[in-house]
């Protein structure tokens, strides 16, 4: 039964969290933009979306807050005002601190936290013209665990996730008395492209198997798995019901009760 009506912008929407999240909130009803790089991953998607739904893919950059404005309009204009904003986009370098140059920094901060902040500041016009006092606009930030925990060797990732937590906080508080809500979710690993490459990365310089990587990653987790992408994506469909409304400033974690310790 579909639960969710208007319009959901998805960042980072052509693989991972991201692609569960499209079909999730298709299949919930909302009508979905897809945005992201990836044009032929994006329409290999929006192909498979169900035909009772709108849907478009728009191309765009979160880095770029020109064309994220630019997208943001595009949007609107399909679609309707966006009602629920899903900030997904996201990347992981993993290098020690000795390591970490200029570069890796900066590319970690603008991906991961000021890319929230410019699809933000992009869809606040469209988000407010959607919110009523009864069924607010949804902002919802794909952050992590390591926005609510450190970890060793992604210090730059970790720095950019808990600045998303911090701008969760305080834009919830901000913008709560006109009709929207602030949430973040914190997934700990999760069978995405970013654990692919952590597994990589423990092949190539601790010497394991790939076996033996997943099972050092799933180890951090007390169910001793990996987080998958549609438990994410649900938890997000739930954060947009209208009984959900007075839900606002949390990040909330789906990692097996790693941070209950």
């Amino acid at each position: 039964m579909s639960t969710l009506r208007g319009h959901a912008l998805v960042t980072g929407a052509a693989r991972g969290i991201g692609a569960a999240t499209v079909q999730a909130l298709a299949q919930a009803g909302a009508d979905v933009t897809l945005l992201g790089r990836d044009a032929q991953a994006l329409n290999q998607l929006a192909a498979q979306l169900p035909n009772t739904v709108r849907h478009q893919v728009v191309l765009a950059d979160v880095t770029d807050a020109a064309a994220m404005q630019a997208a943001v309009q595009t949007a609107q204009a399909a679609l309707g005002p966006i009602h629920y904003l899903i900030n997904n986009a996201g990347q992981a370098v993993a290098r020690a601190i000795d390591h970490t140059d200029a570069r890796t920094w900066q590319q970690m901060l603008d991906v991961n936290l000021t890319g929230v902040f410019h699809g933000i500041q992009a869809a606040l016009p469209s988000l407010r013209e959607s919110a009523s006092a009864d069924d607010p606009s949804r902002i919802i930030n794909i952050a992590s665990t390591a926005g609510l925990q450190g970890y060793p060797q992604v210090s730059a990732y970790v720095a950019a996730k808990h600045g998303v937590i911090g701008l969760t906080r305080a834009l919830a508080l901000e913008l709560a008395k006109q009709h929207l809500t602030v949430n973040a979710v914190c997934p700990g690993y999760t069978e995405t492209d970013i654990a692919a490459g952590a597994v990589a990365d423990l092949v190539q310089k601790k010497g394991k198997t790939p076996e033996q990587a997943r099972a050092l990653l799933a180890a951090r987790n007390p169910q001793q798995r990996m987080i998958q992408p549609d438990e994410v994506a649900q938890t997000v469909v739930w954060l947009c019901q209208r009984a959900s409304g007075g839900i606002n400033g949390q990040a909330i974690a789906l990692d097996g009760g790693e941070l209950a310790g």
